[in-house]
């Protein structure tokens, strides 16, 4: 098996609670409910850490700044 950080234990973990609690149920559009739900608090996160800062934040992400601004709008993260 493949050795997981703990970021990718949580996922499985919180994958596999989501399974669960589809109760058979189909499941659809899991990437863009994933990346949706982590993107977000991961930004805010990281502009946090480099106080606002976008190229720097943008460095510590390893995207370029206007993909940064991008999604900043796009999770209401800009002003």
């Amino acid at each position: 098996m493949i050795e997981e950080n703990e970021i990718a234990a949580c996922m499985r973990r919180s994958l596999n609670r989501y399974f669960k609690d589809l109760d058979g149920e189909t499941p659809s559009e899991i990437y863009n409910m994933v990346v949706s739900a982590v993107e977000k608090p991961l930004l805010a996160y990281i502009l946090d850490r480099a106080e606002g800062n976008q190229t720097r934040a943008a460095d510590m992400l390893g995207i370029n700044r206007n993909t940064l601004r991008k999604k900043m709008r796009e999770h209401g993260l800009s002003d």
